[in-house]
């Protein structure tokens, strides 16, 4: 008798402890989740601070500006998706919910004087057509109203570069050459004037807290994907020199064009990579 109650209690204990477990089979409100786990990783990360930096401790500086091409195979984790789904976002997509709840501030020039209003992040962000839409009231007589609609869907196709400004520089302190982006311009194609115009500045230094928790679309694992801080940390980007600092202001495009405006580039790359170089040649 002692053995059947003790093998009911434990079948009892274990019918318990597999009930907590499994739960009651009934899924409520919130028990439903696009995965099979909960992402706790790139939502709880902080960002790497840059390290302190003296004015005496740069040795040598260069700024550069450089152009990414997100339909290039390699930034397309930039790019993409081009249309609103839940559990990724692209670069636009990220900056565009961070300017509209005011974590970011956008500028319209590139030293960041001048900053932009929501409503003209808005004019630029968002696509708003009218269209004619014909009603009727009560008697049957039919009149048009002017109806806007708005699309912020399209800005995501048409930005299709992005325009980085960034700082090498070489640290005599820890005698290493390092580079800090200091600000993100998106382009957009025009395609009445065939020309890229200029849609908004971002300062990047504000902008790594949003991309620090933002994941970008990894092709070997999704289990391990990066953050667009890490993105731009790492350098796992493609992109061309467009022009450097120097006396005229001015870009390859006014003096080079074709192969030699890209030999043009490729030499700037050279010159920065032979100036490191040169500093541990014996």
């Amino acid at each position: 008798m002692k053995r059947i109650t003790l093998i009911a209690t434990f079948l009892l204990v274990v019918s318990v402890g597999l009930f907590a477990q499994t739960g009651s089979g009934v899924f409520q409100p919130g028990d439903y989740r696009d995965g099979i786990y909960t992402k706790e990783n790139s939502v709880n990360r902080r960002l790497i601070p840059y390290t302190y930096l003296r004015q005496g401790d740069v040795m040598w500086e260069n700024r550069v500006w450089r152009e990414i091409d997100l339909r290039e195979k390699i930034n397309h984790p930039l790019y993409y998706p081009i249309e609103d789904v839940n559990g990724r976002a692209s670069l636009l997509q990220v900056l565009k919910k961070a300017l509209f709840t005011g974590e970011i501030i956008a500028f319209s020039d590139e030293e960041f004087l001048i900053p932009l209003t929501l409503s003209q992040i808005k004019e630029k962000i968002v696509k708003c057509d009218s269209i004619d839409e014909i009603s009727a009231d009560a008697e049957g007589n039919e009149f048009t109203t002017k109806v806007f609609k708005c699309d912020s869907t399209s800005i995501y196709e048409k930005v299709t570069k992005i325009k980085l400004k960034e700082d090498w520089f070489f640290d005599k302190q820890k005698s290493v050459l390092e580079v800090r982006i200091l600000g993100i311009c998106a382009l957009k194609y025009d395609e009445a004037k065939d020309i890229y115009v200029e849609v908004f500045w971002v300062y990047f230094p504000a902008c790594r807290n949003v991309f620090a928790t933002n994941e970008v679309f990894n092709f070997k694992n999704d289990a391990e994907r990066r953050t667009f801080d890490d993105i731009f940390w790492k350098r796992q980007f493609n992109s061309t020199t467009i022009k450097e600092s120097n006396v005229y202001d001015r870009g390859i495009n006014m003096y080079a064009r074709g192969i030699d405006a890209l030999l043009e580039s490729d030499r700037i790359k050279n010159d920065i990579f032979q100036f490191e170089h040169d500093l541990w040649h014996f």
